[in-house]
């Protein structure tokens, strides 16, 4: 596909809403997808069967129902770098309603973007492991060799072609929409927000991309990072 076929595909304001929805890392299914974009369902096929054609979403069927996600890292990084580019942004527009000045604000607190952590948490663990000398800055990010020592230790593994060519990076900046600033993204932040969710360190609130730091997550990440529980 073309620069210029795959800018048409983006260029639609429903597909983009598509697609951004999808930044949470799950799989929707279509009415899911039309609720959110706010579009009739009868539409909704067309419109997901061209980012399928075109290698940005993939699709999963279950019985009647049908399921598509972002085809991967690499159709993420995608969509995030263009979500931050500038002139982009829209402005941000006030809640509407309680409930959306509520998921909001928790949103902003600490959220999923794609595979790994964002918001306040997400930069705040970004400036911790700077800080302790994990990941170095020069002229990019990049793991060092403390950092690869303490990742040992924790347990974390990261996956064996990452930062190889071809491969997923294995660490990457991704501008936060909300903090206006970076926090990790690519094979480091995906098995840090991995960390973090299967050791109960951060639980999903409802359906949504926001998350809450727990008890645990707060003494692991004062005592790991040295990141101050949230006020």
């Amino acid at each position: 596909m073309s620069l210029a076929q795959l800018a048409g595909l983006l260029a639609d304001p429903t597909r983009a809403a598509f697609c951004t929805a999808l930044l949470d890392g799950r799989a929707w299914t279509a009415g899911e997808l039309a609720r959110h974009a706010g579009v009739a369902p009868s539409t909704t096929s067309e419109h997901l069967s061209r980012l399928i054609a075109g290698g940005l979403l993939a699709e999963e069927r279950q019985g009647r129902h049908r399921y598509v996600r972002l085809a991967g890292p690499a159709a993420a990084a995608l969509i995030e770098d263009l979500a931050a580019f500038p002139g982009a942004a829209q402005p941000a527009e006030p809640p509407r309603s309680l409930r959306e000045s509520t998921r909001m604000s928790a949103e902003a607190r600490a959220r999923t973007c794609y595979d790994h952590l964002a918001g306040r948490l997400g930069v705040a663990v970004t400036d911790a492991v700077l800080a302790r000398g994990l990941v170095a800055d020069r002229a990019g990010l990049a793991v060092t060799d403390d950092g690869l020592a303490w990742l040992a230790g924790l347990g974390v593994e990261l996956p064996a072609g990452a930062g190889r060519g071809g491969g997923r990076p294995l660490v990457r900046s991704c501008l936060d929409w909300t903090e206006r600033r970076t926090h990790l993204g690519g094979a480091l932040g995906a098995a840090l927000c991995r960390t973090a969710l299967d050791r109960a360190w951060v639980e999903r609130i409802g359906s949504g991309r926001a998350l809450r730091v727990t008890a645990d997550g707060d003494r692991a990440l004062y005592e790991l990072l040295g990141v101050e529980p949230a006020a």
